[in-house]
């Protein structure tokens, strides 16, 4: 596919992975950096570097998300962390799978090395994705790297604006019969000065679990 493609990252202090993660965007895909509240000059930083940015006032990834996807324009968009933890040199694997009988790809977390995706976190996401796979979705993971046609997940109508966003977006998705293609892609060490939302903390975690216990209720 050779359309502008955009790529919507939420951003929360991450200015020390912004230059690298912005320079690992391949040809003809944008930036969309969606700042949630930083204090470290993450978003003029995204500027000066040529991404478009935008601003979410209400704090959650959810929100920061569809903020991003409503300020999208190409009709492919993509979503990753900030955090350089993932490799978007990646992204075109998931684009170019994006067939016809395809509404979406996601990408499943290799970790690169020893520790760099803790305990806590990992069993959270190896138990939601059983979850999902009982459901029918065939996923390891709950898409942190994923590629979507923006009127198609508008139409969705995933509504979670905190952690819970990706995994309603799955369930829904399988609600909705989506064809869904799940690839490996690289997990690495989030860049230096940055901290994880979700991972860097039990208690991250437990907030996020908190989230994803609220949409499996619904």
């Amino acid at each position: 596919m050779n359309d502008l493609v955009d790529v919507v990252l939420p951003c929360l202090d991450e200015a020390g992975a912004l230059p690298g993660v912005l320079g690992a965007l391949p040809e003809g895909y944008r930036a969309i950096v969606v700042d949630n509240g930083s204090s470290d000059g993450s978003p003029e930083i995204a500027a000066s570097l040529g991404a478009k940015v935008v601003h979410e006032t209400r704090r959650g990834y959810g929100a920061a998300v569809h903020t991003g996807l409503e300020s999208a324009t190409a009709d492919i968009v993509c979503f990753a962390d900030a955090d350089g933890s993932l490799d978007l040199g990646q992204l075109p694997m998931l684009v170019d799978a994006l067939t016809e009988g395809t509404d979406m790809t996601v990408g499943r977390r290799v970790p690169t090395g020893p520790g760099v995706w803790p305990w806590h976190a990992r069993a959270g996401n190896r138990l939601l994705s059983a979850m999902l796979r009982r459901r029918g979705l065939p996923v390891r993971d709950i898409a942190p790297l994923r590629a979507v046609r923006r009127q198609a997940l508008l139409d969705l109508g995933v509504t979670d604006r905190a952690f819970g966003y990706p995994l309603e977006l799955l369930i829904k998705a399988q609600r909705a019969g989506w064809q869904v293609r799940e690839y490996d892609v690289r997990y690495g060490e989030r860049a230096k000065g940055t901290k994880s939302k979700v991972s860097g903390s039990l208690r991250g975690t437990l907030r996020a679990v908190r989230d994803f216990g609220r949409v499996l209720s619904r």
